[in-house]
Order: structure tokens, then sequence, then C-alpha cells
């Protein structure tokens, strides 16, 4: 008898980190190697830019409709950034989860402690800069933003650095290459976890069972 994992439900692992850690260019490297991942897609009041796809870079809601979605409960998390609203459509991680699918979702620390409040078993990562310094260069580095960005940046991270004992896990990213060796011990440890392997505890007693009637 072959037994069949597939039918585990899958994780839900929550990724934050500081503006300009590297967050993306690890959790790319991750998806590249591990096919059971799917990004959750968030919904968002905002407008559709050109290019974007409902329902693939976003789900775009009226702002009714994300309004009635959080009063009846169906955000995991959401915030508020300028006019538009952000937030994660509950049924959908759930589907996914259901189905087997190891889901992430790249948040910032106020969505995350909110997941946190909701999902008992999600996983919470926090990936750091090997320091602070590390972390300014990185950001001077893109060349993308000007000085006032750049300390509005670096203010939020002190917040963020100060939020990773909230975490269940700490990663350092001082190279993509390591870090991503480490998410992937992470996530293979907690995909071992006996809490997680219920289904394929009962099919092992099952054949057990059905071995010696």
């Amino acid at each position: 008898m072959s037994l069949n994992q597939s039918t585990e439900r899958g994780l839900l692992i929550v990724v934050s980190g500081p503006s300009g850690v590297g967050k993306g260019t690890v959790l790319s490297e991750l998806f590249s190697r591990d096919k059971n991942l799917s990004y959750s897609i968030s919904a968002t009041t905002r407008g559709m830019r050109p290019g974007e796809v409902d329902h693939v870079n976003y789900h775009f809601l009226s702002r009714e409709e994300f309004s009635g979605m959080i009063s009846r409960g169906e955000m995991l998390e959401y915030a508020q950034y300028g006019d538009n609203f952000y937030g994660t459509p509950a049924a959908a991680v759930e589907q996914m989860r259901s189905s087997g699918r190891d889901v992430v979702l790249e948040i910032e620390v106020k969505g995350a402690m909110q997941v946190k409040e909701r999902v008992s078993d999600a996983i919470h990562i926090m990936i750091l800069p090997p320091s602070y310094g590390e972390l300014e260069a990185r950001l001077r580095g893109r060349g993308t933003e000007c000085e006032a960005d750049i300390e509005k940046r670096l203010g939020a991270a002190k917040a963020e650095i100060t939020a990773a004992d909230r975490y269940d896990y700490v990663i350092i990213n001082d190279t993509v290459a390591e870090a991503t060796a480490r998410l992937e011990t992470i996530l293979s440890a907690e995909r071992m976890r006996a809490q997680n392997k219920r289904k394929l505890i009962e099919e092992v007693l099952n054949h057990a069972v059905s071995v010696h009637s």
C-alpha cells in the first residue's frame, strides 16, 4: 500500500521583514525550488493599473465590497494605506490549504499580528538584515528613493525589528542562498510536525488494521 501524503492540510506561512531586507528575492528563490507553495493574492480598493489583471495581481474590490468582507469576518488581515485598503481574503487561503497547498503571506507586522490572533497554526517568520547598518546601505544602494523616504523606511524598520520576538522564527538574510536554505529547513521541519500529519497517522493505523484483520 502506498500512503498518500498529498491530502495533508497545507501550511500558512507568514513572512515579514523591513523594507530593503530582500524578502521578495529570498521568496522568489524559495518558490523556484518548492513547487508546493502558493502566494496569497491580496485584495485592494485601489484602482487597477495598466498591465494588471484582476484576481492575478490583486482582487480589485470596491470600498463597499471590502467593507462588507471586513464586517463579515472574511478578511484574515487588512490595513489602510493612504486612501486605499489592502487585505487577505480568508476563503481563498482556506481553499488552498484544504487542497494541500502551502500558502505564503508576505505582509507587514501589523497584518501578521492580526493573522496570529485568527489562525492558531500559522507559522510566522521574520527576515532581518545582518545589521541595521547593512539595511541602510541596501536601501541607499537601490538609488530609487529620496533621503526623506529612506529615513522614513529606516524608522519603520526599527519598529519591525523590535517586533521580531513575536515571530516563531527569525532568519538573517546575509546571502540569498543561505537565507533560502534556512527557510527550506524551517518548512521541512514544520511539515513533519505530528499535528500536521494527522491524516497520514490515520492512514498508517488504518493500514495496520487492514493487515491484521
